[in-house]
């Protein structure tokens, strides 16, 4: 087989498919005759081959794929001008910090936001399948840690944590937002929250969960406590009564 007919394959292979491909599973294409250092460099043949067109071949965390420019995104949102409902800044600022400080506990991302993290940001991002929990935290109460997932990086468009752009200045940390919330903007569910309602509704939580700890817990009625007043209520006193007035009366009436 010659070159072009193996970047033809490959080509076709990759515009079919609605999933990165990594390079073990497109040597199955050739049977495995070709290697993977033959299949990579064919790879970016490809990618220069691809350079002045509105598609572009990438490597991302789980295997090479096509997409398109970036430069493009403006004029394909024109095909679909409803766009879904974004991730808050607080999801956003929550996924910034498991990817730049991972793994990290809940605790750790409340320290650092200097908030509440409502469990529906969690949630949110765990069913996006950009975070998930890889283990506990040898502490007291054995806290999950979470890191992200190669998904979140081949939505990045990147292909390990190292390409993570550098954030050294409020600026950078702006842009990183920006990014993150046109990675979430296609085909995702929003929070049903937004930043006020996170904030206010953990405050609320606590305050309630404050309140229920410092209720008292109801005890029952003690049963003997009506004794008291059955025995009070006997007639037991009331002819003993009777009995000494009789006694006393009897004698006082004798004659001597």
């Amino acid at each position: 087989m010659n070159t072009a007919d193996a970047k033809r394959i490959l080509e076709t292979a990759l515009i079919c498919s609605s999933q990165p491909l990594a390079v073990r599973e497109l040597r199955v294409l050739f049977d495995d005759e070709l290697g993977a250092d033959t299949i990579k460099t064919l790879l970016l043949e490809l990618q220069e081959d691809w350079s002045q067109r509105g598609l572009e071949l990438v490597s991302v965390a789980t295997g090479w794929r096509f997409q398109s420019r970036p430069e493009l995104r403006d004029h394909l949102d024109r095909l679909h001008p409803e766009k879904p409902p974004r991730y808050t800044r607080a999801a956003l600022e929550t996924l910034a910090i498991i990817a730049y400080r991972q793994p990290v506990t809940r605790g750790d991302m409340e320290d650092i936001r200097g908030v509440t993290i409502n469990s529906l940001i969690l949630k949110q991002l765990e069913d996006r399948n950009w975070v998930e929990v890889i283990g506990h935290r040898e502490t007291v109460g054995r806290p999950a840690l979470y890191a992200t997932t190669r998904q979140f990086l081949d939505d990045l468009g990147l292909a390990s944590l190292d390409q993570l752009p550098v954030i050294e200045t409020p600026a950078q940390q702006g842009a990183l937002i920006n990014a993150l919330a046109q990675a979430s903007g296609a085909d995702q569910p929003a929070l049903p929250i937004d930043e006020p309602s996170v904030e206010a509704g953990a405050e609320a939580e606590a305050e309630i969960e404050a309140m229920v700890e410092t209720l008292p817990e109801p005890e029952p009625e003690p049963e003997p406590e009506p004794e008291p007043e059955f025995q009070s209520s006997s007639p037991v006193e009331p002819d003993a009564a009777p009995d000494e007035a009789d006694t006393t009366v009897v004698p006082s009436g004798t004659r001597p």
